[in-house]
């Protein structure tokens, strides 16, 4: 678990308020994994090794591992047992049912895997939520403006009221659940709408995947959306775990977390939150 007050502590002692991707494709991976029996777990393990001094939250997405089946979830549980405590650590499942199916995905990802955060599609509403809200310490992210092509096909539509259908979704789930125990997820290279965002929710922790290989900008996320708080979490994947992949893999993959974090670093004291 992880409470919003640890969170924040953790952000001003890291000086970073990086969250790291596990996206981990076997394809990818440096060849020297694959003389491991579970190849995916072994590189898990060494990026987290080397990222940690850097980061504070770890972003499994379930679906690089449910791919393999009993398996893949077994590397799941392991790559979430490697993670050090003190770091908050994000299933990125996108779940979305109704009440009773996600009491069941909650027990799941809270009790079996013991994640502190996971994704929500919140397009069934307010059921389909609150199911993940009840626990001290975890937290759903909901999703709420993201930066795929399709996201404009429903979240940019303008309803009746004057509203995006994204501002309405914000408006909803904040009376759900808490800036403690509710987070949203905002893609980085939606920086135009930042803004909005954190008028609509300006206590709340965003997730914001889309920095680095997505070509999202770090200075304009913190630009329009960080708080006294910090209130962000930047997700790097691709960026980070595939940096290198020969002899320098370590080394390679230090620097590109170290780059960001020194970003980072500089964000924190020029807005006096370390």
């Amino acid at each position: 678990m992880m409470t919003r007050e640890q969170l924040i502590n953790r952000i001003k002692v890291q000086r970073s308020f990086l969250c790291v991707g596990l996206d981990s494709d076997p394809t990818l991976i440096p060849s020297k994994f694959h003389q491991y029996k579970n190849p995916v777990l072994e590189f898990n393990k060494a990026i987290i090794e080397i990222t940690a001094p850097f980061c504070v939250a770890y972003k499994p997405n379930t679906a690089f591992y449910e791919r393999n089946g009993w398996q893949g979830w077994q590397t799941l549980q392991e790559t979430v047992n490697h993670i050090p405590e003190g770091y908050l650590k994000i299933l990125d499942a996108k779940r979305g049912d109704i009440g009773n199916t996600s009491n069941q995905y909650a027990a799941a990802f809270w009790d079996a895997i013991q994640a502190d955060a996971l994704t929500v599609a919140p397009y069934m509403g307010r059921d389909s939520v609150e199911p993940y809200l009840g626990r001290e310490g975890k937290w759903a992210v909901v999703l709420a403006l993201t930066s795929n092509q399709g996201a404009n096909d429903f979240q940019m539509l303008k309803l009746d009221n004057g509203d995006l259908l994204f501002e309405q979704v914000v408006k909803s789930a904040i009376q759900w659940g808490s800036d403690d125990n509710l987070m949203f997820v905002v893609g980085a290279t939606r920086g135009d709408l930042f803004a909005t965002m954190r008028k609509l929710a300006p206590r709340h922790f965003f997730l914001v995947p889309g920095v680095g290989a997505q070509g999202g900008s770090l200075a304009d996320v913190a630009s329009h959306a960080i708080t006294a708080d910090c209130g962000l979490l930047v997700n790097a994947s691709r960026s980070i775990i595939y940096a290198g992949s020969g002899d320098s893999f370590e080394k390679d993959v230090e620097s590109a977390c170290v780059e960001l974090q020194q970003q980072m670093e500089l964000l924190l004291h020029q807005h006096n939150i370390i």
